[in-house]
Order: C-alpha cells, then sequence, then structure tokens
C-alpha cells in the first residue's frame, strides 16, 4: 500500500481524521497519483522528446542523397491531403485507368494551361492498401467528378479496398466542379 511505501503520507492523512485501518482513500490517492504521473510522461514524450526525435529523423532522411527527395515529397503529400481545402472539394472521381472506368482521386492543385488557358487539376490516385504510392494525373477540371465525401471517408474506403465505404457516391457528371478551384 502507499501509506506504508510512505509513512509521511500516513500520518498526514491519519492527523486529518482521513485514514481508517484499512482505508479506500489511499487506493483512490494511488491511483490519481499513478493517472497524472502517466499523463505527465506522455506529455514530455510527445512534447519535448517526441519533438526531437522527429527533428533528428528529419535531419538524417535529408541528408541521405536519393531518400531525401523522396522523404520531401512524401511528407508535403501528407501535408496537403491534411489540411482543410478552404471550402474547396478535393476528393474526386477521374476516369481511370480507362474511360468506363473511375477511381478515387485527391485533387492536389490547380493548374492552367498555357496555350489554352484551361484549368486543369493534379490528380493524386492513391493505391489499395498503400495509400502512399499511387498515380499522379493531369485532369481538366470538366472532366473530374466532385464527391461529397470527406479526406478520411475516401482514405478509409481506399485502405480498406472498397470494403467500407460511405452509403453514396455521385459517380456521374451531375455535381458541378465550380468548388473543386
Amino acid at each position: 500500500k502507499l501509506a506504508e511505501l510512505s509513512p509521511q503520507l500516513k500520518d498526514l492523512l491519519a492527523s486529518d481524521g482521513l485514514l481508517a485501518p484499512d482505508s479506500w482513500l489511499l487506493s483512490i490517492i494511488a491511483v490519481v497519483f499513478v493517472l497524472i504521473a502517466l499523463y505527465l510522461v506522455g506529455w514530455i514524450a510527445t512534447r519535448v522528446i517526441g519533438k526531437k526525435i522527429i527533428s533528428a529523423f528529419d535531419l538524417l532522411m535529408n541528408r541521405v542523397p536519393f531518400v531525401k527527395d523522396i522523404y520531401g515529397s512524401i511528407k508535403k503529400l501528407m501535408s496537403v491531403l491534411q489540411k482543410k481545402p478552404d471550402g474547396a472539394q478535393r476528393v474526386v472521381l477521374i476516369n481511370f485507368p480507362s474511360p468506363e472506368m473511375k477511381t478515387v482521386g485527391f485533387v492536389t492543385q490547380i493548374l492552367v494551361d498555357d496555350d489554352t488557358g484551361q484549368k486543369i487539376a493534379a490528380v493524386y490516385v492513391p493505391t489499395t492498401p498503400n495509400p502512399t504510392s499511387g498515380y499522379l494525373e493531369i485532369v481538366p477540371l470538366d472532366k473530374i467528378v466532385p464527391t461529397d465525401w470527406t479526406m478520411d471517408q475516401a482514405m478509409t474506403f481506399i485502405v480498406s479496398a472498397g470494403a467500407v465505404a460511405p452509403d453514396h457516391l455521385n459517380y456521374t457528371k451531375g455535381a458541378k466542379t465550380e468548388n473543386i478551384d
């Protein structure tokens, strides 16, 4: 018991009349102290030590010639996919790998064709079950079908190979593409 480990605590609680011979209060106090200690250790690990470990890992990855390009690209992609798109729809369907099929993709950037002025989208098409690999397709905006899926719903759909999906999907071009850019 905590009282056996700390006679001072036992004396303090006994002097206040809080300690009975087999008091349940000591158990509660011990549990509270353990929970607080675990919380503090976790907080320190994630805030202080965790940041240092991630910084050291980033430094290491940025020193390896070929790896730094791949690591940097993946890090930027994850950053883009995690951002809230400020009202723009990022989860879309495109015709891929053939005109008769559609696949889920993420609009990562809107570009403008230098010759025609047409807006085109860079669409990342992740593969199943590992979404960190995939294809980058350049698609005219008028060929994109927006969805009302969130990033989380789309990633769950992709990682689960379609087994977990929202109940609805706008498969045809009926939706407007105005909110993509």
